[in-house]
């Protein structure tokens, strides 16, 4: 069909801000208890709140949750893990006020825990009540993390079981209820850096004969599940690669020995990368050099279910031959599926954000990798403009937007994601870079980050912006950097460092690595120690690595966008950069969000930040949007000419 000729950046597109907020309905944390399916949903237009769901006895979804409660909870400040199906009733974290509270049926949720407490990762309890990971704050000055036994009876906070390490995930009972595992890890280890996997006997509500499965120095093991034979298996990276192992001959073995990924780093609470399926087979969610692949494993063996999706998570069992779990693609928006461990057939549960785009405006993820600094390959997912319904004039190249993902332990992923497509729509191209230290491509690439963090992933991003240039996919004079969290300290870090970038995004981002390590929460507050050296011993390396000492080479402008009440990258690191900026004369626009954390979950703020950012990209490369969009005010505006 023909084309109607606009500049890049000027297509009109069928994703607004509004329609990308309203379809950003996440999906998470999939359960199964008693053969019945449960999950989690956030309400964006609700204040961005999540409620538990399952279905109804007329097979419909159903809303557990009442209005007034946000499943959700603040351990670690990442959460995860906010609800357990007990044989008592349905048990959850509510954000406000982080009480865990216990709902029986549609009757309303009464309050089981104390205040100044947070809990996390549950399972039901032999007898009734819960195991769970605990974070004490009742001395905010000194958290505590622990396992604890709560009883089920109301203001029990819990008695400990184990609380001699910094930091605890995975309680996991066997299934006869006589042995606990779980992992432990201590400062300044984050758990993907080292972990240890402990297995005690449990009885009489204690524990006893505690001893050590897997892990320890230099290696993370996570995600430990007990199998109907009572044998313990769990992930680990002591060959490199996060593989299947377990103890069913008495020691551990490798069960799926390859160069693959089969877990990766522990944000969030309470992952399922795999599921026992019970008759001695596994399937597993496997990063692979091709992509990501769905194994059925068995006596070493293992074989790919054909499958249209590209990427899974939260797997559980559902029934003697299926397993669910949440299946994304590369063309539309996530989904809860049943899956037949047989034939690889999937069925579509549940799928809250229908969100489709034409066939032809999606633009596809296109791996790259690319030469940087020192001899090292880097990573990237680059998706050009994609618009069937628009062409730009001949010989006009596409501006690029270079997106650095947060972590900085964290990775890119090919999957369907409304907010690329918001930018590729439109007609800019995007590359996802997965600079050295993301994750997904081994234990030595995830380390290149050690003592690297604002030189490797600097490198990086640059060396992605140029070889697509060099390569006549993009725009030299117009490339933008935008990320968010550490993504944004690496925008932050790029701007200062080099002249690559002629706009950038800063989201919720670190311009001081002191400040950061003084005001941060327990959970990261010593990752840096991994990532930049010990404070305050390292002080001169946090002053040549933090942006806000390098203001003489921010001349690019900036947007900043950031939440008021963010407990990880608190604003007054926003501040910082945006007063030193608006004195240096940069232009430099400033939006910050009531009530909003690390991240945005509220519809208006996420339209809101998403419109200005496209403003702002359009007033600095001087194309107008086919948005009606509100204005953005940006400080020192006349330097931009």
């Amino acid at each position: 069909m023909a084309s109607d000729v606009k500049p890049y950046g000027s297509w009109p597109s069928p994703i607004s801000a509004a329609s990308l907020a309203e379809s950003a309905i996440g999906l998470g944390e999939l359960k199964v208890a008693d053969g019945r399916l449960y999950w989690l949903e956030s309400r964006p237009t609700e204040g961005g709140r999540m409620v538990i769901m399952t279905f109804g006895a007329d097979g419909a979804p159903k809303q557990l949750t009442p209005e007034g409660f946000n499943v959700r909870t603040r351990v670690h400040e990442y959460g995860g893990g906010a609800y357990c199906v007990a044989p008592d009733g349905v048990w959850f974290a509510n954000f406000r006020d982080q009480l865990l509270y216990r709902q029986v049926g549609d009757a309303a949720p009464q309050p089981m825990t104390p205040a100044g407490y947070r809990y996390a990762d549950a399972v039901p309890a032999p007898g009734g009540g819960l195991i769970a990971v605990r974070e004490d704050h009742t001395d905010p000055a000194h958290v505590k993390n622990a396992v604890v036994r709560l009883s089920g009876q109301p203001g029990d906070s819990g008695a400990v079981l184990y609380g001699d390490s910094d930091f605890v995930a995975y309680p996991r009972l066997s299934a006869d209820g006589a042995r606990l595992a779980w992992i432990a890890w201590n400062f300044p280890a984050m758990p993907w850096d080292a972990t240890h996997l402990y297995v005690a006997d449990y009885a009489d509500g204690a524990l006893h004969h505690r001893r050590q499965v897997a892990g320890g120095h230099d290696t993370a093991a996570l995600e430990p599940q007990w199998s109907a034979g009572e044998h313990l298996t769990w992930i680990s990276d002591e060959s490199g690669w996060w593989n299947l192992y377990d103890d069913a001959g008495g020691a551990p073995r490798p069960l799926c020995p390859r160069p693959a990924e089969f877990a990766g780093p522990l944000w969030g609470l309470g992952q399922a990368n795999y599921v026992l399926i019970g008759d001695g087979r596994i399937v597993a969610a496997s990063r692979e050099a091709d992509g990501e692949a769905l194994l059925v494993i068995s006596n070493g063996a293992a074989h790919r279910l054909d499958s249209p999706y590209i990427a899974f998570g939260s797997l559980k069992r559902l029934d003697a031959r299926r397993i669910a779990a949440l299946a994304y693609s590369a063309d539309k928006s996530a989904a809860i599926v049943a899956i037949d461990v047989e034939t690889g057939a999937s069925e579509e549960l549940r799928r809250p954000s229908p969100e489709r785009l034409a066939l032809a405006t999606i633009s596809r993820a296109e791996q790259i990798s690319f030469p940087s600094a020192n001899g090292r390959t880097a990573h990237a997912l680059f998706y050009p403009p994609t618009n069937d319904g628009f062409a730009a004039p001949a010989g006009e190249l596409p501006p690029l937007i270079v997106q650095a993902h947060g972590g900085p332990t964290g990775g890119a992923s090919p999957t369907f994601s409304l907010s690329n497509q918001f930018w590729t729509s439109r007609g800019f191209a995007l590359v996802d870079v997965d600079y050295g230290g993301s994750s997904g491509y081994g234990r030595a690439y995830r380390k290149l980050l050690d003592g690297q963090w604002g030189v490797v992933d600097v490198e990086d991003v640059i060396a992605a912006a140029r070889h697509l240039a060099a390569a006549g996919k993009v725009d030299p004079k117009r490339i933008a950097i935008h990320g968010g969290s550490a993504g944004g300290f690496t925008v932050l870090a790029a701007l200062s460092q080099s002249d690559v970038f002629a706009a950038g995004g800063d989201f919720y981002g670190v311009a001081d690595l002191e400040a950061l390590a003084r005001d941060t929460h327990k959970f990261e507050s010593r990752y840096l120690d991994g990532l930049i050296g010990p404070w305050p011993a390292a002080k001169a390396v946090y002053d040549a690595r933090s942006p806000i000492q390098h203001l003489d080479g921010f001349t690019a402008p900036l947007i900043i966008l950031q939440g008021a009440e963010d407990p990880i990258v608190p604003p007054n690191q926003a501040h910082m950069i945006r007063d030193a900026l608006k004195a240096k004369g940069v232009p430099v626009a400033y939006l910050e969000f009531a009530g909003e954390g690390h991240g945005f979950r509220r519809s208006e703020n996420m339209i809101r930040a998403k419109e200005a950012e496209l403003a702002f990209y359009g007033r600095v490369f001087r194309f107008q949007p086919a948005d009606d969009l509100p204005p953005v005010e940006i400080e020192n505006e006349a330097a931009l000419g």
